[in-house]
């Protein structure tokens, strides 16, 4: 299993209050490092860790097992720059909706913070991550899809080629769901070809 390195545009009071999130949710759960839950998270939490860019409040991520987030686990915090900030479980957060390839799980990058043995947090890789945005394909998706390939996390090839692999499990429509791997391969090409004139 790959380790993620945190990009170094990360905002560290960020980390830190994720981590007080994940730690707060582990104690509900009664997890210990011998039963330790696992996380695994998408979203904007996970384009942070990857890339420094936008910080999300709410965090997207399931479990391995049927746990009950706290209510009171928001986290309050100050950013590098001193903004009042939170950060929280999404509870409406579901994956079911989103195309997501088969190995996902499997293929998930391990993050490795301090003092969370009753916690394993593993974020989907880049392109996992990317493919996770197409089926709503927001401006906020399509410009996080273009920001993991601005930072040489994805590429077009990659992506086309995971997202078609993954569509077989995708319960929905499938037509605005293959204009979304074109225009997001598109996008892509598009940096490619700014940075090789």
């Amino acid at each position: 299993m790959r380790d993620l390195t945190i990009s170094k545009r990360a905002d560290t009071a960020y980390v830190e209050a994720f981590r007080t999130l994940a730690l707060r949710v582990a104690r509900s759960a009664k997890a210990t490092a011998q039963a330790p839950i696992t996380m695994f998270l998408a979203g904007g939490a996970a384009m942070h860790f990857y890339t420094g860019a936008r910080m999300t409040d709410d965090v997207d991520a399931v479990f391995d097992q049927k746990i009950l987030v706290p209510a009171d686990s928001t986290v309050i915090f100050r950013d590098t720059q001193g903004k009042a900030r939170s950060v929280y479980f999404d509870m409406n957060y579901n994956e079911s909706y989103a195309l997501l390839h088969e190995d996902a799980h499997n293929d998930a990058w391990r993050l490795t913070l301090g003092g969370m043995d009753a916690v394993r947090v593993l974020v989907l890789q880049p392109v996992d991550l990317a493919i996770s945005k197409l089926s709503r394909f927001s401006e906020i998706d399509r410009g996080d899809i273009v920001q993991l390939a601005k930072d040489g996390l994805i590429t077009a090839t990659a992506l086309r080629q995971r997202a078609e692999e993954a569509l077989p499990g995708y319960v929905g429509n499938l037509v605005p769901l293959r204009t979304s791997i074109t225009l997001a391969c598109r996008d892509i090409e598009a940096l490619a070809n700014d940075t090789h004139p």
